[in-house]
């Protein structure tokens, strides 16, 4: 099997080929393994088609693994950390709220980047940052945001490109509702299949001090607990407030296999896991969708050059995200660990297909290549990041927010 060239992967995204796609078979390190849960407490569990080995369609029960945003946010820390460790170079839009580190609320902050924030580019944490001492979204780089849109993405591109592979809405800026919308090019989630209905899991506690809850002990004025009711906070009757051992963490909890749900108060039964046949991750980058966009350099007016530069270089960095995270592995969260030999990247189009290699350092260097010949017609592809600050209200906003968090942790 032959290695990707940046030949090869250009004349694709000119109109070769339609997508690239892998399957990759994965299976659970662990007996059972532990979906993600939505509201109400469920799992993602429908009924899914699929082909056997001697090629027969027949219908098994599914549950989702990591879903397609999920699968999202973990491939932009994937290039997050290669970025952060001199693998890869691309722009970088951050904001920094530990500044001199005057302030250790937000020191512990830190930066913020737009690989981390949900709505990448377009979030309320980069509306309310500052540029050179103005608004972000009117002045300079960020100014050039409000106008973006398919036909016209060199904005989006000179800041934040993995926002044209992983989409994006512009709803805080200034057209509101109304502003850009970008669709994903990247498209990838995880699936187990032929899953068992869920499980059932203990949860118990056994208190080596063997603290009974009987005891009396009360919530203590400016937080904490005591058993001495002279050192206790009142309620509004003027009464000491009391506590049981086991909501300050001591005692025994009887072993049981069901909970009481804090929202509705009724007894659930514990998440219990599932057990799967297999997993499947399917990863889809769409050069289609890649085609769709435009990129002017001067004015309004684009080429074809220029065009098929930019979408290259996105088409390089989607393959860059899943290389990396190959590299990260898929421990999904506790107790849904998986692994499995990476599928075969190939070009897929009109119905015929074309495999090839790559891997993580390739695809680094292979997105080297291809910015270098963007920005040898005319693209931005700055390699310094582009720091912003919080503005000052913003700063306030986060500092308050964790006092008060803090002041009710301790019952103040």
């Amino acid at each position: 099997m032959e290695a990707l060239s940046l030949g090869f992967l250009k004349n694709a995204v000119a109109g070769a080929y339609t997508a690239i796609r892998r399957v990759t078979r994965m299976e659970p390190l662990g007996e059972k393994v532990f979906p993600p849960t939505y509201e109400g407490g469920e799992y993602a569990e429908e009924q899914r088609q699929v082909r056997n080995e001697k090629g027969a369609v027949q219908t098994v029960e599914t549950v989702l693994l990591d879903s397609v945003q999920s699968q999202a946010n973990r491939m932009e820390l994937a290039l997050l950390r290669a970025y952060q460790g001199g693998r890869l170079k691309m722009p970088m839009l951050l904001v920094d709220f530990g500044g001199d580190g005057s302030d250790v609320t937000l020191a512990e902050v830190g930066r913020i980047t737009a690989l981390e924030a949900p709505h990448r580019m377009c979030d309320a944490i980069f509306r309310d940052a500052m540029y050179k001492g103005q608004p972000f979204r009117t002045a300079g780089p960020g100014e050039k945001l409000n106008s973006a849109k398919t036909t016209a993405a060199t904005s989006v591109f000179e800041l934040c490109p993995t926002a044209l592979i992983f989409g994006f809405w512009d709803s805080t800026g200034p057209r509101g509702g109304l502003g850009a919308k970008v669709q994903r090019a990247l498209v990838s989630e995880i699936v187990g299949y032929q899953s068992t209905k869920e499980g059932k899991r203990a949860a118990s506690r056994i208190d080596p001090l063997q603290i009974e809850n009987n005891v009396e002990i009360y919530a203590k004025r400016g937080g904490g607990w005591t058993c001495d009711p002279t050192e206790a906070r009142n309620d509004t009757a003027g009464q000491a407030v009391r506590l049981k051992p086991s909501e300050i963490n001591h005692g025994n909890v009887t072993p049981s296999f069901r909970h009481e749900d804090k929202t509705t108060k009724k007894s659930v039964l514990n998440h219990g896991g599932v057990t799967l046949a297999y997993a499947e991750q399917q990863t889809v980058l769409s050069l289609a969708a890649l085609r769709r966009l435009r990129f002017p350099v001067q004015g309004t007016t684009t080429t074809t050059e220029v065009d098929l530069a930019a979408r290259t270089v996105l088409a390089a960095l989607g393959l860059a995200a899943i290389c990396f995270l190959d590299e990260d592995g898929y421990d999904l969260r506790s107790r849904c660990l998986l692994d499995g030999k990476p599928g075969t990247l190939q070009f897929v189009g009109r119905g015929a297909t074309h495999d090839f290699e790559l891997d993580a350092d390739a695809a680094a260097h292979l997105l080297a290549e291809a910015a270098a010949q963007a920005m040898g017609v005319g693209l931005p592809w700055p390699e310094e990041p582009l720091v912003l600050q919080p503005s000052p209200d913003l700063s306030h906003l986060v500092v308050e927010s964790r006092r008060r968090s803090m002041a009710a942790a301790v019952g103040e």
